[in-house]
This record gives C-alpha cells, structure tokens and sequence, in this order.
C-alpha cells in the first residue's frame, strides 16, 4: 500500500502551499544522491518525496488526492506523479534547491555531469474520445502521435558560448555593488550543446518528426475535460535531453439512451397505462448490454426503480454506481371511439380516482432519494 503523501513530507493535511514547498525542500536535501552516494533507500525516499510534491504542490492534483487518495492518479497513464525518475525531478524541481547543491545538481552524473542541465522536449496535446461503455469499464488506447525524435547520425558539441554550462552568468556594478545573475544562454536554450553534425532531415536542434503509436491506459470512472498525462511521449530535447509528455484530454461521447450523472446512470422508461395497470416485464439499455426489469401491477408515474452496481465504475476503484430507471407513463393523445367510450365511463369509477398512501413518496422526496 502507498504512503500517504502529507506523511511522506512531514506535514499536515490542512498545510499551505508554502509550508509543503518548505517540506519538500528539506526532505530532498536529506535525501539528495549527492549527500548518500550509493544509497539505494535515500534515493527511494528522494523519488517519493518528489512524487509527493508534484502532487500536493498543484491545486487541481491536490484535491482530487485529498478526495480520492492514491486511487485517483492509478491506470498507468502518468496521471500523477507515480514512476518518476531523476531527471523528471531535477528538470521540474531543480529551481526549488537555490543553490544548496552548487546552484543545479552539477555533482549528480545523472543529471548530465559537468554542470549540463537536462532541456525537456515540448509537451504534446491530444484529445480521446469516448464510449459511455468504455468510461465504465476503463479501456487501453492505441493512437498514432508524430512527435520529435532525435534524428540517427545527429551528433553534438559542448556549446562554445557558455561552455556547457547551459548559463551565461553576467556580473552588473550597481549602487549596492556588484550583482551577479544566471541567464538560459541562447546559443544552446540551456543544453550545453550545439549540432556538430546534422543528418538530411533535420531540423536546427538535431530532431525529426516520426510516426508513433502510442498506447494509452484509461482507468475507469474518467470524466468529460479530465487531462491525462503519458510521461516521455512528448517532442524528444536536442543533445542529452529529455522528451516532453503526451497530455491526453478525455472527451465523453453522449449515449443513446443513458445518462450519466456522477457514478450514476439515468434511464427514461416510458410505459403505456395499460403496462402501468397490469404491470409488465421491460427490457432496458445498461452497460454491458440489455437488462431485464420487472414492474408491478398499478405502478406509478414518476416511480424511480435503483438497479444497485449498473452504474459507473468508481474512479477511485471503490465499487460501482447505480442505474436510476424512471417510469413514465404515456397518456395517448388520440383515442378510437371504444377507447374513449372506455375511459368516459371510468370517470367516475372509484379505481380511476387517485388515491396517493403515505408510502407513495412526493417528487421532493424522489429527487432527495435519488441523491441519496
């Protein structure tokens, strides 16, 4: 089982944004692989305390683990900070160790050695639609994404500007003395490396548009506008680099005849009086095909029948919606002269009269049941 995010970083549920920040900051010098060389643990806690932090530090991510747990970022999408490695970590949290470790993590060898930063690609966005059925149940999808990769044959030098450093550091005389500040230098946009030799192809940074099918695991529960994320299937960075992510934005289809409300599903049931009277057995629409429900004799219009579990799967893995199947009855609108003669004469019949019992709840009272 997953720690508890606030328990890996020390702090309470209720902590601000700049307390968790604070929080982080500490566990990761502690833990930093500069400070314990060869320490298999320390790198272990190093890597969930920068999980915890790419979560607990976005409002959006934050509630939903606040209201999900663990639950809301599994389907092995990237959809949270789980399977991040060291370079994920210093090219999205580096700015926050100032300069506690030499100003950028030059002593860590994976982070490029020699002081180098890791340029990250550009993210790419696409949208996946839909199924009511495969927003139930979860789904794998394989889709086809031209991304930028590095082209075969590139190769690259230390950039001659800021000498692989990825900075040009200026140094300024002011009223209050000299000012030293770090700028992304321009030659090299921060890699530390210029094209030494570039392949037909190519674009100015060494990379190449390529075809990719891309597989994408949706878990269940996932609603219309939800964003995704496929960590490392973005555009590919010049030199040593790393690819940007593939953002995925869910987009639900409309069912033909189901209503999703929540985990929930609503379903219209129109029967006609006769049906309503003499009661009947209807067949219904529900995820993963037809259902057969049974109504009895003298059923009321507006009567809400709750199929317990035929509803959504939860997004946070804790069982399944309901399907919510409303009866309406039909009134015809034209009657044949037996017909009318018919129901002319049960104007006045006692069995035609409402009579609604104590147990015949009112629309209020479906509506609040119905949430309930």
């Amino acid at each position: 089982m997953k720690e508890d995010y606030y328990e890996i970083l020390g702090v309470s549920k209720g902590a601000s944004a700049a307390e968790i920040k604070k929080a982080y900051r500490k566990k990761a010098i502690e833990f930093h692989p500069d400070k314990n060389p060869g320490d298999t643990k320390a790198e272990e806690m190093f890597k969930k305390a920068a999980e915890a932090y790419e979560v607990l530090s976005d409002p959006d991510k934050r509630a939903k683990y606040d209201q999900f747990g663990h639950a809301a970022f599994d389907g092995s999408a990237g959809f949270g900070g789980g399977g991040m490695n060291m370079d994920d970590i210093f090219s999205q949290f580096g700015d926050i160790f100032g300069s506690a470790f030499g100003g950028g993590f030059s002593g860590f060898s994976g982070f490029g050695g020699g002081g180098q930063r890791r340029v990250k690609g550009s993210n790419l966005r696409i949208r996946v639609k839909l199924t009511l059925e495969e927003v139930a149940n979860g789904v794998e999808k394989k889709v086809k994404v031209r991304r930028k990769v590095q082209a075969d044959g590139v190769t690259y030098k230390t950039c001659p500007t800021c000498n692989g450093s990825g900075q040009i550091t200026k140094i300024t005389n002011t009223i209050l003395g000299r000012m030293q500040t770090a700028t992304t230098c321009n030659t090299c946009g921060g890699s530390g490396q210029t094209i030494d030799k570039r392949p037909a192809g190519a674009d100015a940074q060494g990379l190449k548009v390529e075809e990719e099918t891309v597989s994408i695991k949706i878990p269940p529960g996932v609603e219309d506008g939800m964003q995704l994320k496929v960590s490392g299937k973005g555009n590919g960075a010049p030199g040593n680099g790393i690819p940007g992510d593939l953002l995925v934005a869910i987009e639900t289809l409309e069912h033909d005849t189901l209503k999703r409300e929540g985990d929930n599903l609503h379903y219209d049931l129109y029967i006609s009086i006769s049906e309503a009277v003499l009661g009947s057995s209807k067949e219904i629409d529900a995820i993963g095909g037809k259902v057969r429900i049974k109504l009895e004799p003298g059923i009321q219009s507006g009567k809400i029948l709750r199929l317990r579990g035929k509803g959504i799967n939860s997004i946070n893995g804790y069982g399944s919606g309901d399907l919510l199947v409303h009866v309406n009855v039909w009134t015809p609108k034209e009657l044949n002269k037996e017909q009318r003669e018919f129901f002319e004469r049960m104007q006045n019949d006692e069995n035609f009269v409402p009579k609604p019992e104590k147990s015949d709840k009112s629309f209020f009272e479906k509506v609040k049941d119905m949430f309930s």
